[in-house]
């Protein structure tokens, strides 16, 4: 029997977040901690430490700082007050850490490192979700995403009120520009070719998105059977006419450009989701201190 070209990986959450805490662990404590490790008193002292906003926000990455605490030292608990998703205010504890100093002082900063940037993408997610209130339309992120954690991020997307787009390139078909430019060499109609390939050769539960920067396209895209059209760095009357296009026959989906100054006038369109790169790459990290009893 011949073998498998890549062996079958676990991917579920729970493995995959400890895969991520472990190799931030690794990063910071791989040669141990010799500040720490050279005061064996701080072993013996058991104290309860908080952690403490020192900023308004959406809070995401408790589950993982509890997994932080617990890989680093399975004896310390870790008591969340709050729930992922939710918001607070200065000065709020949003969880609490028990046990031998020596293994909450290793921790710590890996514990905040990940509450502290998951906190400002929920944050930041919240806002762009805050400003299009009482449209239709859906908040979601892109692929434009941190190597490595990516998996967090779109959880924090959700926690601050955004929707999950594709995890991975396995995911979802996505006919982007430069697949389109790339197959034009052999195809007068390279959005309409491709489909069918596709469909020939996926199940019929993969979904199949196309990338449209032209009405035209967005014309071939319907035409063929497109589950969702990304509408790419159109204007808001330039959506609204592609809209008319799609007709409802497809999922609309616009993205390029969009800022939270501008998001309200693209959802105003009608378009279903608007995904941007704003929510996960350059978002500032919350304030969060660990504090002692």
């Amino acid at each position: 029997m011949p073998m498998a070209a890549f062996p079958p990986l676990d991917t579920s959450p729970n493995q995959a977040i400890k895969a991520i805490v472990d190799a931030a662990l690794l990063e910071d404590l791989g040669h141990g901690d010799v500040t720490t490790d050279n005061l064996p008193k701080l072993a013996e002292i058991h104290k309860t430490a908080q952690l403490r906003v020192r900023e308004a926000c959406v809070v995401s990455g408790l589950s993982v700082a509890a997994l932080v605490f617990q890989s680093v030292d399975p004896t310390l608990e870790f008591e969340p007050t709050v729930q992922d998703g939710q918001s607070v205010k200065v000065g709020d504890v949003i969880g609490k850490v028990s046990g031998p100093m020596a293994s909450v002082l290793k921790a710590e900063r890996t514990a905040l490192n990940f509450l502290q940037y998951l906190s400002g993408i929920a944050t930041e997610t919240s806002r762009y979700v805050e400003a299009i209130q009482g449209t239709q339309t859906r908040i979601t992120h892109t692929r434009k995403t941190t190597p490595g954690l990516r998996l967090l991020e779109q959880q924090a997307v959700s926690h601050g009120g955004g929707m999950p787009h594709r995890l991975n390139l396995g995911s979802c078909v996505m006919l982007k520009d430069n697949h389109l430019q790339a197959l034009a060499d052999k195809s007068a109609n390279p959005i309409a070719d491709a489909i069918r390939e596709l469909r020939s050769r996926l199940s019929h539960t993969t979904k199949i998105e196309v990338e449209a920067d032209r009405l035209e396209q967005v014309q071939q895209a319907v035409d063929a059977g497109a589950d969702i059209i990304l509408l790419d760095n159109m204007s808001p009357d330039t959506i609204r006419q592609a809209l008319v296009i799609i007709d409802k026959r497809a999922i609309s989906e616009a993205s390029g450009g969009i800022t939270l100054q501008t998001i309200r006038q693209y959802a105003e369109t009608g378009v279903d989701c608007i995904s941007t790169s704003k929510i996960t790459l350059g978002v500032p990290a919350i304030d969060i201190g660990l504090d002692l009893d």
